[in-house]
């Protein structure tokens, strides 16, 4: 008597399979590209309008806390980044906590039992898709709203800080899509993590002028929106960081979101 053996094939789990699952499921879902293309649309669209009516004599007012206001060239094509960045914050937030309203996030970790490679897949893989298209949308800002100022105010691509300040605006920006993944593994809830999103980046900035003036002076600059925007900005004043130091700043308060997610994605069950 013959006994048969039925060999059933072996899979093993590498990152790359596992980035590519999360490249999918973004690309696979219309609100992704619905969302990304509101936030290119947003971006670019305030850029023009902005430069198409600014009034050198009015400008806009101040900027944020320890930052120059709007009256140059690239702070003014770069007005729509605000709006730009709670839509990029959300569409993060979706990505990982919108699993967990479904359910779905069962099946993922049941797929990669170790867990946090998908964190990690998921910040890296939207970090890039928000980081790329982004930074073009910024530089089309430019492009289409420079040549709208007036010829005192107007910039060269070539000329001192403009090229970083542009791609900053990307860097930035990634790095936003990536701290809406962190919250939305964070807290799994939607609603949640998109209201602590925003209050971190454009409710708590505006509360600190309700501090004593050397007490915003010291936080202010130090704060995620105001420590990451410095990339992007031609100018600092005195009491403001460097663009490289902010930029380091915001990804500290990037990482440490991460790792809270980290934490609770090990230690609690989907």
């Amino acid at each position: 008597m013959t006994t048969m053996t039925i060999t059933r094939p072996r899979y093993r789990l590498t990152a790359k399979g596992v980035l590519r699952a999360e490249w999918t499921k973004f690309w696979s879902l219309r609100s992704s590209w619905i969302t990304l293309a509101v936030s290119l649309l947003l971006l670019i669209a305030f850029g023009v309008i902005a430069a198409l009516t600014y009034d050198p004599a009015g400008g806009f007012g101040d900027g944020p806390p320890g930052q120059s206001a709007a009256s140059d060239a690239i702070s003014i094509v770069l007005t729509g980044v605000t709006f730009a960045s709670l839509a990029i914050g959300v569409l993060g937030v979706l990505m990982s906590a919108g699993e967990y309203t479904t359910g779905s996030i069962r099946s993922t970790l049941a797929a990669v039992p170790s867990r946090l490679p998908v964190l990690w897949s998921k910040s890296l893989v939207f970090g890039v898709i928000a980081l790329v298209a982004t930074g073009v949308g910024a530089l089309a800002a430019f492009a289409l709203g420079n040549p709208l100022l007036d010829s005192s105010l107007a910039l060269g691509i070539g000329d001192s800080g403009v090229l970083r300040s542009l791609l900053g605006a990307g860097l930035y920006l990634g790095l936003v899509g990536v701290l809406g993944v962190a919250l939305g593994a964070l807290l799994r809830s939607s609603a949640g993590a998109i209201t602590l999103l925003a209050g971190v980046l454009l409710i708590v900035p505006g509360l600190t002028s309700l501090l004593p003036d050397s007490w915003s002076d010291t936080i202010s600059p130090y704060l995620p929106s105001n420590a990451g925007s410095a990339v992007m900005t031609l100018t600092q004043t005195g009491d403001s960081l460097g663009p490289w130091a902010g930029l380091a700043v915001f990804a500290g308060w990037v990482a440490l979101a991460l790792a809270g997610a980290a934490y609770r994605m090990m230690r609690t069950d989907a």
